[in-house]
Order: C-alpha cells, then structure tokens, then sequence
C-alpha cells in the first residue's frame, strides 16, 4: 500500500476532469510517481498532456474529495490500491487500459486469484437464472473466483452461486464503490463485501452513467481467466464483455439455448465465431486447463458410488435421494457437486437431477 502522502497525489490526479487513465500512465512513465507530477510546471507538463489538461492538474482544489476518500480508505475493510502497489492484480497490469487506481471493499486478495467472468441478460429466463447459480457455485467449488457486474438477472445469480462455493466472488460496480446499483441488490452487495470483493475504478460517489457499465466490463474480463457468457440477446452489452474478453487473450465461453429463444442468440453468435460451447461445468474447467477440481467428499468414493447406484435412472430430487442414501442434506449436496463435475449425473429444470446412462 502506498503511504498516506503519496496515495494523497494518487487520489488528487484521479480527480482531475479529464485526464483519464492513458494520460494519467504517461505522466507515470514520464515524471515518475504522482508527487514528482504535481510538483511539474506547467510547461513541463504541457509536453505530455493538452495544455489545458496541464492546467487543470495546476488548479486542481479537490482537498475536501482527497481527504474524504483517505478517510474512506483508512476503514476497515477498505483498501485504495494504485499501480504502484504490490496488491495490485498483474492480471489487469495484463489489458491495454489498466485503471490507475481501484477501490476495493472485502478481500482485496481474491481479486489475484483464478477468477471466471460469468454474465448474461438482465432479463434471464428461470433456467438461464439457475443455470447462472448452478454453473457458478460449481466452479467457485473447483476453486475459481465468480467475477461480474451486479446487475439483475444473469450477474446477480452468478454471484449467488460463488458465495456458495469457497472461490467466492468479485462483483465489479459502474458506480463509486460506496453506491449500490441497483438498489435491489444491496443485500447481496453487502454480503459478497464481508464474503467477497466490491471493486470500483471510479471515485466516492461516481452515480451510475451509462457509459460505466460499458466501461467496467474490461475489468470483468480482465480479472479472470475466461468469460462464460449463459444467456445474452444479440444488442446484449453481456457480448461486450465476451469481445473485450478476447482481445484480452481470454478464453471466450457459452451456453447455446434454444434456437427459438432471443436470449440465446448472442450465445449462439459467440460459438459460431470461435467460443466454447459448454454444456457442463467439467467443460469449462478442461477448457480452462488447471483449474482445480474439488476435493474429494469427507465421505469418500464409497459413498459416491453407492449414491450413484441408488439413484437409479430416472429423475428425483435430493429429498428423494436423502430418503434413499440415509445422508445428510450437506454430504449428499457435496456428492451431487462430484458426480456432476465427473460428468455422471446432469442437474435438470425444477431441481431434479438424473443419471447419465
């Protein structure tokens, strides 16, 4: 972390009207770190920025925003990190366009793991929603970190599901980290903060434009390995991310639907231009190549194999499968996870699971 001086230079840039963060990087590269910057004249800033830029870090009065915006940083459970910091994940260092600096509230070390990217429509259909949840909390199992947007619909499943697992989750907000939108979901928001990680790149009360959500979506790809996109119609913004995704050098994934459903067609687009079809969370994770399974039940094999034999090959539920096994609800869930990552049984619509003959 950057001391309290040095990241006071880094928050006064931040805040100056129209730098941005290409410009902010070349006054880095050329002056050195913030203080070395605010400390230029104006000639020799007007060398790197607009003229009028130059003058505007001159005449920067944001002392009341920096200060504010340390005090926030100072709290517990809040970090500031600037690329200068060591915290700060290499896999952003990674894209063209890396934000100077990034708030964060949870567990700022999650956001260097092995992270998938999972989006879709706001507007999900029930099983796009349960496809979401279900494909995420398995993957967050294996031990990847769910990263998206907070959105309704798709984002919002997908961030259930990796709460659900030990990866967890990062949702990355197009508002100032201190403001949840939308409103429905400042449960959740509050949740994957004391659980996962909220990250922003815009300051202290940054409301939500419409030009930030496209914006952050380099961050969601960014931050992980892969983009698995589950439902997504052919305007949907869900299909940026997956383009920004590979031009990031990501893996590109998706789910095909039905060819009667719009909600399928932009997945269906993706898969005809190169993207995975995946049909199980097992595919992702080859596709992946290194992600880690998840380990073995405490329950061991025996007892996978003997829930497997009790099942059967027709459709139940896992009250059904509790009643047969004598399990408890916990084992026979981890068991489930296993099977269905080894490509033994299929989760169905309405809760039911079957096995694959």
């Amino acid at each position: 972390m950057s001391d309290a001086g040095e990241l006071a230079a880094w928050i006064e840039l931040s805040l100056v009207p129209g730098l941005g963060d290409q410009r902010f990087r070349s006054l880095l590269s050329t002056f050195g770190l913030p203080p070395r910057i605010l400390s230029a004249t104006r000639s020799q800033l007007g060398r790197v920025v607009p003229e009028a830029l130059a003058a505007r870090i001159l005449e920067r009065n944001k002392g009341h925003e920096v200060e504010k915006t340390l005090q926030w940083a100072a709290q517990a459970g809040h970090a500031l990190l600037t690329l200068a910091d060591t915290e700060y994940p290499k896999q952003l260092l990674e894209i063209p366009d890396p934000p100077a600096l990034l708030y964060v509230t949870g567990d700022v070390k999650l956001l260097s793991s092995s992270a998938l990217a999972v989006v879709g429509s706001r507007n999900a259909t029930p099983q796009g929603m349960k496809n979401a949840q279900s494909f995420a909390r398995t993957l967050s199992e294996a031990g990847l970190a769910i990263v998206s947007g907070l959105a309704l619909g798709v984002d919002s499943a997908a961030h259930r599901g990796g709460l659900e697992g030990r990866g967890s989750t990062i949702a990355v907000l197009g508002t100032g980290i201190d403001i949840v939108y939308p409103r429905r979901n400042q449960a959740l928001a509050e949740e994957i903060a004391s659980r996962g990680a909220l990250v922003s790149e815009f300051a202290l009360g940054a409301p939500p434009n419409a030009a930030n959500f496209p914006r952050r979506n380099r961050l969601i790809s960014g931050l992980a390995r892969g983009c698995l996109v589950v439902e997504a119609a052919l305007d949907s913004g869900s299909l940026i991310t997956a383009r920004l995704a590979a031009e990031q050098g990501r893996e590109v994934l998706a789910i095909p639907g039905s060819i009667h459903s719009p909600l399928s067609k932009g997945c269906h687009a993706l898969i005809k231009q190169g993207a995975k079809l995946v049909e199980s969370a097992q595919d992702v994770l080859e596709e992946l190549g290194g992600a880690r399974a998840p380990d073995p039940t405490p329950s061991g094999s025996g007892a996978s194999h003997d829930l497997l034999d009790k099942m059967g090959f027709d459709p139940l539920d896992i009250d059904e499968l509790i009643a047969r096994s004598g399990l408890t609800a916990e084992v026979v869930s981890a068991i489930l996870l296993q099977l269905e990552l080894e490509g033994k049984i299929a989760s169905l619509p309405g809760g039911l699971y079957q096995r694959i003959a």
